[in-house]
C-alpha cells in the first residue's frame, strides 16, 4: 500500500513532524510518500491562509496521486479536501475529519486542542460542516505567539496539558483531539497524563487511509463527488489542468 501526504502549508520542519508521525502509526508494509507546499504560509490560522494553502495542496496532489492507494491532506481543518476528493481516484481523507469520526467512537463530547486563538472560528465552521457540531464541546487553544512553529510543542507541552485539564474538567469533554499538524505526535507523548482519550489527527488520517484503500471502494462516476467536468482553463500546472480542465489555447 502506498499513502501520499501533502503538507498544505511551506513548512519544512512540520512536514518532518507530520511524516514522523505518520511514519509510528502506518503499517510496516505501508510506504508514505511525503509533499510540502511549494507556495503558501508557514502555518494555516485563517480562512484566507486555507483558501491559498487548499490550492497548494491540490497542486501536489495533481502532480503525484499516480501509484498510490489514498491520500491525506495533512493540515487540520482540510483545506482542498472536498475539492480533492471530487479531483481524484483515490480516497482521500483529512486531519480533523479522520480526527473527528475517530473520537466519536471514543467519547460523546468531544474537545479540541489547538495552537491559537485565531484558528478557533475556522475550526469550528469546520466541524459544523463535517456535521459533528453537537459533539463539540470546547476549543481550547494557547492564547501565546509562537516564536517557533517547529519547537511549538516543546515550548508550550505544559500549557497544553493544562488546556487538556480544562476541557476535561470545565468542558466535560469525554475525549480529546490535538489538532494541527504542528501539534503532530504530541498525544502520544502525553497520553499518560490525560484521564480521557486522547487523538492526533495525523495518526487518526493514516489509519483511515489505510482502511479505506483496503475496502477498494470505486470512484464516484456520478453525484456531487464525480469528477469535474472538462473545461477551458488557463494558468494551471499540466497536472492540475488534466484533472479538472482543459488548457485553454490559441485555436
Amino acid at each position: 500500500m502506498r499513502i501520499l501526504i501533502v503538507n498544505p502549508n511551506i513548512s519544512i520542519s512540520v512536514t518532518e513532524l507530520i511524516e514522523a508521525e505518520a511514519r509510528r502509526a502506518a503499517l510496516a508494509t505501508t510506504e508514505l510518500t511525503v509533499k510540502t507546499a511549494e507556495l503558501g504560509v508557514a502555518y494555516i490560522e485563517t480562512r484566507a491562509e486555507a483558501a491559498v494553502g487548499a490550492y497548494a495542496t491540490l497542486n501536489q496532489l495533481a502532480e503525484h496521486y499516480e501509484g498510490h492507494d489514498a491520500a491525506i491532506v495533512a493540515a487540520f481543518g482540510d483545506p482542498g479536501l472536498a475539492a480533492a476528493r471530487e479531483m481524484l481516484p483515490i480516497p482521500v481523507v483529512g486531519l480533523t475529519e479522520s480526527s473527528l469520526m475517530s473520537a466519536a467512537q471514543l467519547g460523546g463530547r468531544i474537545g479540541i486542542i489547538a495552537i491559537s486563538q485565531r484558528i478557533k472560528a475556522w475550526y469550528e465552521e469546520t466541524v459544523v460542516q463535517y456535521g459533528m457540531g453537537s459533539r463539540l464541546c470546547t476549543i481550547r487553544c494557547l492564547d501565546e505567539s509562537l516564536s517557533d512553529i517547529a519547537t511549538v510543542q516543546q515550548d508550550q507541552e505544559e500549557r497544553l496539558i493544562q488546556l487538556c485539564h480544562q476541557a476535561v474538567k470545565e468542558d466535560r469533554a469525554d475525549v480529546l483531539i490535538i489538532a494541527g499538524a504542528p501539534l503532530a505526535g504530541l498525544a502520544r507523548n502525553v497520553v499518560d497524563q490525560i484521564s480521557v482519550p486522547i487523538v492526533d489527527g495525523v495518526s487518526c488520517a493514516v489509519k483511515q487511509a489505510e482502511l479505506l484503500a483496503m475496502l477498494a471502494a470505486r470512484k464516484a462516476s456520478s453525484g456531487s463527488y464525480a469528477q469535474p467536468p472538462s473545461k477551458l482553463c488557463q494558468g494551471l500546472s499540466p497536472a492540475l489542468s488534466a484533472l479538472i480542465g482543459r488548457e485553454l489555447t490559441s485555436e
